[in-house]
Formats: structure tokens, C-alpha cells, sequence
């Protein structure tokens, strides 16, 4: 994922902003990290350049 794409995404739980931590590049795109909400906390994964914005309680079901 490009790093611009944080200035339209936001937390879907509280819709606060996300921030990045934990970043690996490949060039000038995001392949693994964590985009973590400003304002409640909730943390999401970047794997493979994709960042899963799925509720918690949703991410663990989700099919691999």
C-alpha cells in the first residue's frame, strides 16, 4: 500500500485516523506493519502491502 493512502483511512470502528508503526518498504510501498487508531488504540495489520481494516472480532474469523 503507498503511505498516502493513511490521509483517507480511517479507524472503522471510531473513525479517527490511523497511524503507521512498524513499517517494511519495498521501494516506496508498505508491505508489512501496523496501522494503529489515534483516539481508541485498536491496531491493524499490513500483510503483503494490504492492510486488513476488518473489526477485531471479525479479523480472526476471516478465511486465509
Amino acid at each position: 500500500m503507498k503511505e498516502s493512502l493513511l490521509e483517507i483511512l480511517c479507524c472503522p470502528l471510531d473513525k479517527h485516523e490511523l497511524e503507521l508503526e512498524d513499517a517494511e518498504y519495498e521501494g516506496d510501498e508498505v508491505i508489512d506493519g501496523t496501522l494503529v487508531c489515534t483516539e481508541c488504540g485498536e491496531r491493524y495489520p499490513v500483510e503483503d502491502g494490504i492492510p486488513n481494516l476488518l473489526p477485531p472480532d471479525m479479523r480472526d474469523k476471516s478465511p486465509a
